[in-house]
């Protein structure tokens, strides 16, 4: 396994209306952050936030290309970004245990955070198809180039982890820097990582390796 130390190139935040960041997520122009009662949506040239959606935002949050999906306790909204309307709701799976939710190949992936499990659910039905078990306590989740991530947060102590989507085997860490965990995770239009901060109510963009063409063919 390749182990680094994360590369923090920028923060967002702390933002004045919202203590908290739960999941996170990209819609091609903005940055979305769940703040528990509340969708925010933040310019991510200037930083500053643009709207909010009053709407349950307790953990992951994602975006298919249309639609924001965001975990509320023991289900999933489907929103409108435009109205703010919630349009559907699924189960999700743990019971009220999810983190992280990201959007890739026609599906949600949760994750689920104490029970350290990924799992890959039919936007439609809520229905599991598969399930990924990891070795950490599990928050954001997100596809990037063919890359599963996810982050943890444990014991005050964070990190960014690549894993096959096959068994689950970590292939690579990006340690956070002491006291700085993460909570959602995305990635942006540069294909770096978006970084829920928790409890500091930041955002923090963290460097993603790059791959040679030998590990990238």
């Amino acid at each position: 396994m390749k182990r680094s130390t994360a590369e923090i190139v920028r923060e967002y935040g702390p933002f004045p209306d919202a203590g908290q960041v739960h999941g996170v997520t990209f819609d091609g122009e903005r940055i979305w952050f769940a703040s528990g009662d509340k969708l925010n949506a933040v310019d991510p040239a200037s930083g500053k936030e643009q709207r909010s959606i009053d709407v349950a935002a307790h953990a992951g949050t994602a975006f298919d290309g249309k639609h924001l999906f965001q975990i509320a306790e023991d289900r999933i909204q489907k929103i409108d970004p435009e109205s703010g309307r919630v349009l559907g709701t699924i189960p999700a799976p743990g019971e009220g245990g999810n983190s992280g939710l990201a959007w890739a190949e026609g599906c949600l992936w949760v994750g689920e955070y104490r029970a350290r499990k990924i799992h890959q659910i039919d936007p439609e039905t809520g229905k599991v198809l598969r399930t990924i078990e990891s070795r950490r306590f599990v928050t954001g989740v997100t596809w990037v180039d063919g890359e599963l991530w996810h982050g943890t947060w444990e014991e005050e102590k964070g990190d960014l982890r690549r894993i096959d989507p096959e068994t689950g085997e970590v292939l690579e860490q990006l340690d956070m820097p002491d006291g700085k965990i993460v909570s959602g995770l995305e990635t942006d239009s540069d294909g770096q990582f978006l970084c829920g901060g928790g409890n500091s109510g930041r955002i923090r963009v963290v460097r993603r390796p790059k791959r040679s063409a030998a590990a990238a063919g």
